[in-house]
């Protein structure tokens, strides 16, 4: 499976971005797919994840009531609508997909793709 993720960028505070990650090869075998973030200096952490069958969704507190992530099953993309975005938001995201397991620990996903970077200015 490879993944594409897009939709990166530079926003002000209070702002909103929509990054998507096209999944491509074996996507039938599809369990889980998520999102991940990294901020210099720190450990990358889990964001939301969603499963690929059922439409189960996972958030990580700090973006709940703010980030929405959806899937399009035909298109093979999930979605990450990010609103009242906040300067520690400031991150590279990664598209991460799993066969196996829905998880949110980054050992829970086989698949990664590249990383779009987020910047959110105060």
């Amino acid at each position: 499976v490879q993944l594409q993720a897009s939709g990166g960028g530079l926003v002000q505070a209070g702002g909103s971005l929509r990054l998507s990650c096209v999944a491509s090869g074996r996507t039938s075998s599809l369990y889980a797919m998520g999102w991940f973030r990294q901020a210099p200096g720190k450990e990358r952490e889990f964001v939301a994840s969603i499963s690929w069958g059922g439409g189960v969704t996972y958030y990580t507190d700090s973006v709940k009531g703010r980030f929405t992530i959806s899937k399009d099953n035909a298109k093979n993309t999930v979605y990450l609508q990010m609103n009242s975005l906040k300067p520690e938001d400031t991150a590279v995201y990664s598209c991460a997909a799993d066969d196996r397991r829905h998880g949110i620990q980054v050992s829970s996903y086989n698949y990664w793709g590249q990383g779009t970077l987020v910047t959110v200015s105060s």
